[in-house]
């Protein structure tokens, strides 16, 4: 690899502003830079769902090989905040900013190998089957692009998304579904000073049924969270509406869908017994992944981890990426780690040898997937 150039493009992206919601000036940069490289790439229409700044860049280099495993590969274009005018420096090997934003290798570092690899295939003229590249929008905000993706742009089985945390080697082949339960809580208003046993507090309703919910740690693949409960009115008047949102995750799809309905029973009942009322709704926002041992993506994973000196290693995590999306979708996708630490933090960081073992893992796993279907 370049590694110059590698560095040069990290530290570019970075100073690219692209807060979710925010992703026009790096899109247009991608889209730029894709051209350049003679790759076929487009932007999807997803912006017309999601509201975002720009939708979603997919782009497709053909593979020499026609039995290879064409391959998927993913990253995400949008940052958390404080994501506005990072100044990226590197001190002892590590790259970080200044310490008053992030750095936004969540998931830039993901974008730079991408980009690297593309250009060290062609420099080399290596032999490779199929590969589609999608950056993704949102993702940040509830992986709202891959949410928004048209399933029938995407040409791979396989893939990887280059989005977490770790040592470049391990892989993510674990992580929760998730589901979202939004309620209103009605009751009776009514004067609070005059006449309050005319009224039915909302308050009271929601407050006794969330008492009565088993939330946080509910066994070793659940969780659960009340992360809304809202209700504005003045001191004199019995409440009468109050809105409740939450969630739940689990790697157990079944588990998943018995503590949703506990909770939305516990709101109708409690609501029923004090004379009010619940409107009440769940939606799943993305299914779990469950990547076994012996599967494709895992093996494919594990070979190319030895081919770069690192020793592969697997583990669960509790959060979601675009990859539960993809997996949904019929793509079976693992997250690979790509060696940053404390994202989401003002004191993020790359270690640069971290960010050049996730080239040549990507490279190598472009190499696995030329091996045959």
């Amino acid at each position: 690899m370049d590694q110059e150039r590698l560095l040069t493009t990290f530290c570019t992206l970075v100073q690219i502003d692209s807060e979710s919601g925010q992703e026009r000036k790096v899109a247009d940069y991608l889209l730029d830079t894709l051209k350049e490289m003679n790759i076929d790439v487009f932007e999807d229409d997803s912006q017309s769902i999601t509201g975002l700044g720009s939708g979603n860049l997919i782009a497709f280099v053909s593979g020499s090989i026609p039995d290879a495993e064409p391959l998927l590969l993913n990253a995400h274009i949008d940052t958390v905040r404080p994501g506005t005018n990072i100044q990226p420096q590197c001190i002892d090997g590590v790259i970080s900013s200044k310490g008053e934003t992030i750095l936004g290798a969540d998931d830039k570092a993901g974008v730079a190998a991408i980009l690297e690899m593309l250009r060290i295939i062609k420099e080399q003229g290596m032999p490779h089957g199929d590969v589609q590249i999608i950056f993704t929008v949102g993702e940040e905000i509830g992986l709202l692009g891959a949410k928004a993706i048209d399933p029938a742009h995407l040409k791979a089985q396989v893939g990887y998304a280059l989005d977490t945390g770790g040592a470049v080697g391990g892989m993510k082949t674990a992580a929760p579904g998730a589901a979202e339960i939004k309620a209103t809580v009605n009751g009776i208003t009514a004067h609070a000073g005059v006449a309050p046993e005319k009224g039915v507090s909302a308050i009271e309703i929601a407050a006794k049924a969330v008492a009565q919910m088993e939330l946080g740690r509910i066994d070793f693949e659940t969780t659960a969270n009340i992360g809304t409960f809202s209700a504005v009115g003045p001191t004199n008047v019995v409440a009468d509406r109050v809105e409740i949102i939450g969630e739940v995750r689990s790697f157990n799809q079944e588990k998943l869908a018995q503590q949703v309905d506990r909770m939305l029973t516990i709101l109708e009942e409690t609501a029923s017994s004090m004379g009010g009322k619940v409107q009440a709704e769940a939606k799943v926002n993305f299914s779990s992944i469950q990547l076994s041992d012996d599967s494709k993506v895992v093996r494919m994973a594990a070979s190319a981890a030895a081919k770069i000196g690192r020793t592969y290693q697997s583990f669960a995590a509790g959060g979601g990426s675009d990859a539960n999306i993809f997996n949904g979708l019929g793509v079976e996708m693992g997250v690979l780690a790509c060696g940053y630490e404390d994202i989401h933090t003002t004191k993020e960081k790359m270690p640069i040898g971290e960010l050049q073992k996730l080239v040549a893992l990507t490279v190598a796993l472009v190499e696995e997937a030329a091996k045959g279907r």
